[in-house]
């Protein structure tokens, strides 16, 4: 479960490793979440992490100064960003939430410039994981991780290039959401 988990990552954030430079305008990989803003008072727990503009470049120069060298191999992975977004909803009983809202955060990685670079689907969970990036000409400008399933619903964008190898040495080490994914062979077992 583990190794599908890093190929998935790491094929994702392979791509945004090739970028060096960044020419065109990444906010339009920005996805629009607010559908979603009902889900607030259904949900069990509720993550919202919005980091852009004055607080992402604070970190980004904090990060690479401090007296931490996992501190500072994170400064250098965001060192590129232009914004980091997440919201976690999770709920205690199953049909929560409408299908079609997820659908709708879907639908907007349907645009232009968008590639899907992989899916998981699981029946046993009811659980869908789609990874996009957003290409504008060669350039990668965003990366986005979708993932549905019963009690969960977890959107992640990230806006601008990732730098691959720093974020693969810090992943053990810094809190970076888990997908457990179920897998069911061919004869239908786990």
């Amino acid at each position: 479960m583990r190794s599908l988990r890093k190929v998935l990552l790491t094929s994702a954030l392979a791509f945004a490793a090739l970028v060096t430079a960044q020419t065109a305008d990444a906010q339009t990989a920005r996805l629009q979440f607010d559908n979603l803003n009902y889900l607030n008072d259904r949900a069990t727990e509720v993550v919202e992490v919005n980091v852009e503009g004055k607080m992402l470049e604070l970190a980004k120069r904090v990060l690479v100064k401090v007296n931490d060298a996992d501190a500072q191999k994170v400064g250098e992975a965001i060192k590129g960003l232009e914004g980091i977004y997440v919201r976690v909803f999770r709920f205690d009983q199953d049909n929560q939430y409408n299908i079609s809202d997820v659908e709708v955060i879907r639908s907007q990685l349907q645009t232009p410039g968008w590639e899907k670079l992989a899916n998981v689907r699981s029946k046993k969970k009811n659980q869908k994981i789609d990874v996009y990036t957003m290409f504008e000409g060669q350039d990668i400008s965003g990366v986005a991780v979708i993932l549905s399933e019963d009690r969960t619903i977890a959107l992640v964008n990230v806006i601008g290039p990732v730098d691959i190898d720093t974020l693969v040495e810090i992943s053990g080490k810094i809190n970076i959401p888990k997908f457990d994914i179920e897998t069911v062979d061919d004869d239908g077992t786990n």
